[in-house]
């Protein structure tokens, strides 16, 4: 018995590890890996806990019962500050199990979460990162990520529009949209549809320009084996669907990743193209990679920076609808629910980090029982804005849908241990001073790793696990306690429909 994984209870009551004394000395969630040394065969299991780790590892003990051999698919919204980042994880374990990064804000905290969370128990060969499109806020964290040799990717995903290493808006996207005499649609035709088409444009980028040095750093980095665009039309087409790679019903591991958007059409010059959206930022923006997760009975939809444009062109594409109806029509009404064939689903990542410019169509056709907003508070937008909060409430489902919010739910570090920052702070001054032996100096690198560690572990995080006919989204407690560390929200499949459990 090499390993478990953490159960999720009937009744939804904690689970703790607990001390040689019976004592609770740590709660843990649903999938929660164990490192099993002994089952000592009265209903207990022995684990080796945080074995890797200098300082935190001890052995402790946990019901047999509250274990499982196969954990749930778990999707961590980041907290990233302004910008999106998530890491899905999928339920099989060893050389099966996928690892997918979308987004990675603009910072250093998903390389932190990544860090923290995979190196310690099964290194960094993911199976790739989707890059929704080109705004810092959800590209630049990826420029540490893809810079580091060690790190690998099956695939680099982008949604076609690369901002290239030179001056102006439209420019960076190969020029300004064009459009057929006469016609009322202008579109982007210079797609980097390909690796070849990547390396053309980046492979001697160079420092001035963010989006470019990113595109680099993923072209020399040997681990990084393909970089291209995923649209609904460059991915896997199954039964006339667009799936992402490896992750399409006929890839058989019982669930899927579907992608919506971007939508390649025909150009004047008969190329593949995007229509343009409005502004240059809104026709990037609109154009983000949006996809689609089933697993089982339960969905999510990942909805990027999405705004009024865009959702306005995906209903009307994906339901056949010549125009955007008036609102409160039939054929408004025959739309939306048309349009729930696609797009509905049970979690949403809300789109543009809770911006107002959505429309109240797009969210009735998605119409989910949870929100997830991922915003930052150092920053100018007024995100999640307060007007959509209560759109969101009207929208959702059922009578109390839930948003949960990476910024509202940061309300402090995961540990601001005086002590330690004060022996820290004095070993700094020793070092200053040439005091401190090379001994030393190593433990003190080892313990600034250690706080760093412990401070990116939560942050805002907003943790979803579902195996298919359960679901919880989880977020770490204020509260310094170990033993009290989580509050979650439960839900359970009632045939088809979605049900939050009290």
């Amino acid at each position: 018995m090499a390993h478990r994984f953490v159960n999720l209870r009937a009744d939804g009551s904690p689970i703790h590890l607990f001390d040689d004394k019976k004592k609770k000395f740590r709660e843990v969630i649903w999938g929660d890996y164990l490192k099993v040394k002994k089952d000592l065969g009265d209903g207990w299991l022995e684990i080796d806990w945080a074995a890797r780790s200098p300082t935190k590892r001890r052995t402790l003990y946990i019901r047999k019962e509250d274990t499982v051999a196969r954990r749930p698919l778990e999707i961590i919204f980041v907290d990233v500050g302004q910008g999106d980042g998530a890491v899905l994880i999928s339920p099989e374990t060893d050389d099966e199990e996928r690892i997918v990064v979308i987004d990675a804000g603009e910072g250093g905290n998903m390389r932190a979460f990544l860090a923290a969370r995979f190196q310690t128990y099964r290194g960094f060969n993911f199976a790739a990162a989707v890059m929704t499109h080109p705004d810092s806020d959800h590209y630049l964290g990826f420029k540490d990520v893809f810079a580091d040799p060690g790190i690998g990717f099956g695939a680099v995903y982008h949604n076609g529009l690369v901002e290239r290493p030179v001056a102006g808006t439209w420019e960076k996207l190969g020029g300004k949209p064009v459009k057929e005499d006469g016609a009322s649609i202008a579109y982007i035709g210079d797609l980097a549809t390909d690796y070849a088409t990547v390396k053309t444009i980046f492979e001697n980028a160079g420092t001035g320009h963010l989006f470019p040095q990113v595109m680099k750093a993923a072209l020399d980095n040997p681990k990084i084996h393909d970089v291209r665009m995923l649209s609904a039309q460059h991915a896997t087409i199954e039964d006339g669907a667009a799936w992402m790679p490896d992750f399409a019903p006929s890839d058989d591991r019982g669930y899927t990743i579907r992608v919506l958007a971007p939508v390649v059409e025909e150009g004047p010059d008969g190329t593949p193209a995007l229509r343009q959206l409005g502004s240059y930022s809104e026709t990037k923006n609109g154009h983000s990679v949006i996809l689609r997760l089933q697993y089982g009975k339960f969905s999510v939809l990942f909805g990027g920076d999405l705004n009024e444009g865009a959702e306005k062109f995906l209903l009307q594409h994906y339901t056949g609808a010549s125009k955007f109806p008036k609102t409160g029509t039939p054929a408004y009404d025959d739309m939306v629910t048309k349009a729930r064939d696609t797009f509905r689903s049970d979690v949403m990542k809300s789109c543009h980090h809770g911006s107002e410019k959505v429309t109240d169509a797009f969210l009735d056709a998605v119409n989910p029982a949870a929100f997830i907003i991922s915003s930052g508070d150092e920053e100018g937008h007024i995100h999640p804005r307060p007007d959509l909060l209560g759109r969101l409430g009207r929208f959702g489902r059922g009578g109390a849908p839930v948003i949960l919010s990476t910024e509202l739910q940061r309300s402090s570090r995961a540990m601001e241990d005086k002590n330690a920052v004060d022996k820290l702070l004095a070993a700094i001054d020793k070092l200053a001073a040439g005091t401190l032996s090379p001994d030393k100096i190593t433990q003190l690198k080892s313990d600034v790793k250690e706080l760093a560690r412990s401070n990116v572990e939560v942050y805002g995080a907003i943790y979803l696990k579902t195996d298919g006919e359960r679901l919880i989204t989880a977020f770490r407690i204020e509260a310094k306690s170990e033993t009290e560390k989580w509050f979650y929200f439960r839900y359970r499949f009632e045939g088809d429909v979605l049900v939050r459990e009290d």
